[in-house]
């Protein structure tokens, strides 16, 4: 199954109401994790490589074009996509290299400031074929702190929509980035009130703090792409640690990445099931 477009995969999920899982990558190994974890799942899934990510590596062509690689091997669908780009650099260099869409976050700006910022990487990304995600609603967690206590207003959300043009929409509604605990309470009213209002899929960041009945009662209540990074660094992490534990003779890399490699790969068959499953 060829590299697809994110829209391929975000569209139809939305006609059925099925949640798709956009899973970040950081080392290869979350590549090739997640991809497996699709396979055995038989679902299509989204590659993300955050700004963070990209800084990490210095660049974003050797992870870029490594994940690019896996999702052209894959036996399902798989999209890649740049996540949480503050930069219209970095968005033209990921447009330059094939990623199939980006999620531009100019949240931490007043609303007509994130609308003109957004609109203008719409534009460049339009002339590309390439799908556009924003958000509205700093969503929290990304300078540490959990107070999700920002929330998206339903009618400010289709009104930016229809100013910027954007393909896809990351809401506040209650979860935030980065929590090790899966005890974030979604406002699932609100969601559903967001997906009325709204004619483009809805995007739940944070994901890693929702509990598995809570996602699969937010892809009910509209939500479609569910972004999740901190849960299966949470489970690789767990894996290496046991590995190393338990032989701390061990220096070989494959053996203790290998462990965490397999443990996400777990994972990401299991989430795509409660996504599915909705």
């Amino acid at each position: 199954m060829p590299l697809v477009a994110t829209r391929s995969i975000v569209e139809p999920a939305v006609r059925r109401r099925h949640g798709v899982g956009a899973f970040n990558v950081i080392q290869l190994e979350h590549a090739e994790a997640i991809v497996a974890g699709a396979e055995r799942s038989g679902a299509p899934v989204i590659l993300q490589i955050s700004e963070n990510a990209v800084r990490y590596h210095g660049a974003l062509a050797p992870i870029g074009r490594a994940a690019l690689a896996v999702a052209r091997a894959a036996t399902v669908p798989v999209a890649l996509h740049l996540d949480h780009v503050t930069s219209p650099e970095l968005v033209r260099e990921g447009v330059e290299l094939g990623v199939g869409s980006v999620m531009f976050d100019a949240s931490a700006l007043d609303y007509e400031a994130n609308v003109r910022a957004t609109a203008g990487v719409v534009a460049h990304c339009h002339a590309e074929g390439v799908w556009v995600e924003a958000e509205l609603g700093e969503i929290g967690g990304k300078d540490g702190v959990h107070a999700a206590g920002a929330r998206t207003d339903p009618g400010e959300a289709a009104a930016f929509v229809a100013s910027t043009g954007v393909d896809a929409l990351a809401v506040a509604v209650g979860s935030s980035h980065a929590m090790l605990t899966r005890d974030a309470v979604l406002d699932l009213d609100l969601v559903a009130g967001i997906a009325a209002a709204v004619p483009v899929p809805l995007v739940l960041h944070g994901s890693s703090g929702v509990a598995d009945d809570n996602l699969a009662a937010a892809v009910r209540h509209g939500m479609t792409k569910i972004n999740i990074a901190t849960h299966l660094n949470k489970a690789f992490t767990a894996a290496v640690r046991t590995c190393l534990r338990e032989d701390e003779h061990l220096v070989d890399t494959r053996r203790y990445l290998g462990a965490g490699r397999t443990a996400v790969t777990d994972e990401v068959a299991r989430l795509l099931g409660v996504l599915r499953a909705s």
